[in-house]
C-alpha cells in the first residue's frame, strides 16, 4: 500500500486553503497527480507544511515525520508537493531539492486539479 505525505506552503495552508480539502478531495476521488493511485490501495498518512520561507525546517519536519511515525511502522513511501506550494512559491525549487535529497522515496509535483479561473466561477 502508498503511503502519502502531502507538502504544502504554511502560509496558504495556514491562511488561503482552509483544511486543504482539495488535496483531500482530490486523492478520495483519484484525481489531479492522485490519479495515479487509481486501482492501488493508497492513503494519505501526513500533511505537513514547508515550515514557512523559505523552507529552511523542510528537514528537521521531514525528520519528525520518521520520528513520531516510527514507533507505529509507518513511513512514507511516496511525497505529494501540493499545488499552493509548487505553483506559488518563490523558494519551490530549493525546497523541492531538499525533500528530495532527504526523503529518499519518489517525490511527485502536484496534488490536486481544482484551480478556479477567478474567486467568482
Amino acid at each position: 500500500m502508498e503511503k502519502i505525505l502531502l507538502i504544502g506552503c504554511k502560509r496558504v495552508m495556514d491562511d488561503v486553503c482552509i483544511g486543504c480539502s482539495r488535496c483531500l478531495v482530490a486523492f478520495n476521488r483519484r484525481e489531479g497527480e492522485f490519479a495515479r493511485y487509481k486501482d492501488q490501495e493508497a492513503e494519505i498518512m501526513g500533511v505537513l507544511n514547508c515550515g514557512d520561507c523559505p523552507g529552511a525546517g523542510i528537514v528537521p519536519r521531514l525528520a519528525q515525520v520518521q520520528l513520531w511515525n516510527a514507533p507505529l511502522n509507518e513511513k512514507p513511501t511516496k511525497v505529494h508537493i501540493a499545488v499552493c506550494l509548487r505553483d506559488h512559491c518563490p523558494y519551490f525549487e530549493e525546497i523541492v531539492e531538499k525533500i528530495k535529497n532527504k526523503a529518499g522515496v519518489e517525490v511527485i509535483l502536484g496534488s490536486h486539479p481544482y484551480i478556479p479561473d477567478n474567486v467568482f466561477a
